[in-house]
């Protein structure tokens, strides 16, 4: 069937085929990755990204304008990972250039998309080519310069899924480093999968169009019993709305959720999550009268989605967490492996985001935290660079503190710059400035196991070799995960000048050999002040700092 205009339900269809192919392809898009380690997770962010979206846009209804802009906003608040960060502003940016319209022909279509280059290329500090930032720019600008007055729908996709997938291959020439690893962008393979699938939507290849969430339980599996008709109401509801702002009922522009939150205070809301994003605000509450919160929430506009959960059921966190008394500043840090976060909250971290490699956190997950533990200056410390955009664009979005993203780019980093915060001092920018000093003051290393064979920076790597990567390059290549901790130490050049070590043992190092470890450095730097955690992280056996 030939298309000639694109309509809102033809475009929740299409981006549900988006996410059905992504999820078909996530693994192997995961394993897009320059190092033999197994820890990629672009496919994965990508299509929770989606899934943000189309949480909210599958009940959405209107034309192209209107639910572009919901999935977007979606897609905002749920982006995972740089490649999911990234995707969030494309879809933004042709949000902006559908705004308004019911209806688009494959001109109108082809001059939204352009939005999304603009918008994409914003969110990065310093964009780099022959990633998905460069397949989808080259395109969306191939696609319009090919569209004419002849162009359909289907034609327009059909380009721009074409030169989606030559500009892929195009990303081995751009940036050495995947040429060398025999990979392509795996930003660049999870757009074009989503293109893909929308343009599948299009010519018939995708015929199911019934949104079913992520990792849901089906209705027919409740266990009603758990609430019965003797039960009393002890958890309350958990409570998320998305809502529209009207300009019959305020002025969206100038709404803050200041007076929201505390209406949901007054009405014994706990757990209060809000947040805005033009004009559309979404809410999280916890109370006993939910009644009450879709009342205030209808003053200021009209509901795009209704979630209402009894907590007595399990379907949520039924963990009532209130936020913490406002202090003048707070330290969240994000990490993973239990030992890490405990000594994150030991060492004077107020909160721990829950996530790290392989596990991103979201936009909304760093949100939430800031709520949480309300200050007028928020310290974060997201301790993983494929961690750094979500939390930048949380910050962006939040208003009710001022937000210092310190970029730790890993745990060593994030380990040395919480050593430095002094809870009382009150010099918000000298302790942001000595915090970063800190962390880029550090050597750090990840030690684990090559699940490949590959060649990296010059290096012929076996599946089975111990790696040593240490500031994003390979440092050491050794046959056990000792040698290649100790030829990794071996290599730093002012070995001498620095004083202190600190290792986090993984999950699978055994008392033994985390004994046996730490006797090897103790050995051959006798003078330096060696500190062994236990971690308990996964995939890396060793992660280490000097300095």
């Amino acid at each position: 069937m030939s298309y000639t205009y694109l309509d809102g339900e033809m475009l929740k269809k299409m981006l549900l085929g988006g996410r059905e192919r992504i999820s078909a392809d996530k693994q192997r898009i995961n394993d897009l990755n320059v190092f033999p380690v197994p820890d990629g997770d672009t496919g994965t962010n990508m299509l929770m990204t989606l899934e943000s979206g189309l949480s909210g846009s599958h009940a959405a209804s209107g034309g192209v304008g209107e639910i572009m802009s919901v999935f977007a906003s979606g897609t905002l608040l749920g982006a995972r990972g740089n490649s999911g960060v990234i995707l969030s502003q494309i879809f933004s940016g042709i949000a902006e250039g559908l705004s308004g319209y019911d209806k688009v022909n494959a001109r109108q279509l082809a001059e939204a998309y352009v939005h999304g280059i603009r918008k994409s290329y914003s969110a990065v500090s310093n964009p780099t080519e022959g990633t998905i930032l460069t397949v989808f720019r080259e395109s969306a600008e191939a696609a319009l310069d090919a569209v004419d007055d002849s162009f359909d729908i289907e034609d327009y996709y059909r380009i721009h899924v074409e030169s989606a997938a030559k500009s892929l291959e195009r990303t081995r020439e751009i940036l050495p480093v995947l040429q060398e690893a025999d990979v392509v962008d795996s930003g660049g393979a999870g757009y074009l999968a989503i293109a893909g699938g929308m343009l599948a939507t299009l010519t018939g290849e995708v015929t199911e169009f019934d949104y079913k969430p992520l990792n849901n339980t089906p209705a027919d599996t409740i266990d009603v019993n758990r609430f019965t008709r003797s039960s009393e109401m002890t958890l309350g509801y958990c409570t998320e709305f998305l809502l529209r702002l009207t300009e019959s009922k305020c002025d969206p522009d100038a709404f803050t959720v200041g007076e929201l939150i505390d209406e949901l205070v007054a009405i014994g809301g706990e757990s209060i999550v809000a947040y805005k994003e033009k004009d559309i605000v979404k809410v999280h509450v916890h109370l006993f009268e939910p009644g009450k919160a879709l009342l205030i929430g209808q003053r200021w506009g009209e509901f795009l989605t209704v979630k209402i959960e009894n907590m007595e059921l399990g379907h949520s966190n039924t963990e009532s967490v209130k936020s913490k008394p406002r202090k003048p500043f707070t330290v969240l840090a994000a990490c993973m492996g239990e030992g890490i976060c405990s000594l994150m909250r030991d060492m004077g971290a107020d909160g721990i985001i829950n996530g790290g490699q392989t596990q991103n956190p979201s936009t909304e997950e760093f949100l939430e935290a800031f709520r949480l533990h309300p200050a007028d200056d928020i310290i974060v410390l997201p301790n993983n660079k494929n961690v750094m955009l979500a939390a930048k664009q949380a910050a962006s979005l939040y208003t009710e503190a001022r937000v210092h993203i310190i970029p730790t780019a890993s745990v060593m980093e994030g380990y040395s710059a919480l050593s430095v915060i002094n809870p009382g001092v009150s010099d918000i920018e000298a302790i942001v400035s000595g915090a970063q000093r800190a962390a880029s003051g550090i050597v750090g290393s990840e030690i684990t196991c090559a699940v490949r064979d590959v060649t990296v920076d010059g290096r012929a790597i076996k599946q089975g070799e111990y790696i040593s990567i240490t500031n994003g390059k390979i440092t050491s290549v050794a046959p056990d995960r000792d040698t290649a901790l100790l030829s990794m130490l071996s290599g730093i050049e002012d070995m001498d000048e620095r004083e202190i070590i600190t290792l986090f043992v993984g999950i699978d190092v055994d008392d033994d050999a985390r004994v046996s470890v730490t006797e090897k450095i103790e050995e051959l730097y006798p003078y330096h002040e060696l500190t062994v955690y236990k971690g308990k992280q996964e995939i890396y056996d060793y992660l280490v700092s000097v300095e």
